[in-house]
């Protein structure tokens, strides 16, 4: 079934009471061989494919800026910080809410993570049917690496620059943070990927989207959400594989 995509509709055709789904990315500096809006690409994939797996649900435009304050030493990175994010999840989900039903934000950036936690938070305890949920792979890399090329790869082949990959930091993110924290990406990694593009491949990307879909299409599904909003998947808290 086809997503309905409300920047497309006209506003007889969308109905009271529809679910919505909102994509939020980044524009960010992805390394020398990606695009800098690889978290809203992914992030919309990964709604589309949602809302036509959930009959009713509407796909909202993107959320194009978050908070992205540890790129901000590479030119072309375009951050609005935690409060200005935090103020249009808010503001986005008070208007929704006078037609729509429950509200979704899918989120592809890590950095925006903190701010979906405030910002749903506050709506949930005034009342609004809200969750979000985010696009994770175990196992990937952190940023710009073989995990987003091959997304991207899969996704938007002709915006890949596959002759400029190159390798970066590739400790896990745990071991990256307090440094990332304390100095931003750009002290950590130069060429601003965290991993390895090597060995990515659309086939590989293909295979994580499906991953991520079928996650959030379980979560929405189940619709079991914590005090900071966000959706709980059932198969990691029954012991099954992590998504």
């Amino acid at each position: 079934m086809a997503a309905r995509v409300l920047a497309d509709a006209v506003w007889p055709a969308v109905p009271s009471g529809a679910p919505v789904l909102v994509p939020v990315g980044s524009t960010e500096q992805h390394g020398p061989h990606l695009p800098l809006d690889t978290d809203t690409v992914v992030a919309r994939a990964v709604v589309q494919r949602t809302a036509e797996a959930l009959p009713g649900s509407w796909v909202a435009p993107p959320v194009a800026y978050g908070a992205s304050g540890e790129h901000a030493h590479f030119p072309g990175t375009v951050s609005i910080g935690h409060e200005a994010l935090c103020a249009v999840v808010v503001e986005l989900t008070r208007s929704l809410a006078l037609w729509a039903g429950r509200v979704v934000f899918v989120n592809g950036h890590g950095g925006n993570t903190a701010t979906l936690d405030t910002a749903l938070g506050l709506l949930r305890a005034e009342g609004h049917d809200i969750a979000w949920t985010g696009c994770g792979t175990p196992g990937g890399d952190a940023h710009a690496g073989r995990t987003e090329t091959s997304l991207m790869l899969h996704l938007d082949p002709e915006r890949v620059r596959l002759g400029a990959a190159v390798a970066g930091d590739t400790r896990p993110v745990v071991d990256l943070l307090p440094d990332l924290v304390a100095h931003g990406v750009r002290a950590v990694s130069p060429s601003g990927v965290l991993g390895d593009p090597a060995g990515a491949s659309a086939e590989e990307g293909r295979r994580t989207l499906d991953a991520m879909v079928s996650a959030t299409v379980r979560r929405i599904g189940a619709w079991t959400v914590d005090d900071r909003g966000r959706l709980a998947d059932p198969a990691r808290t029954s012991g099954a594989v992590r998504r």
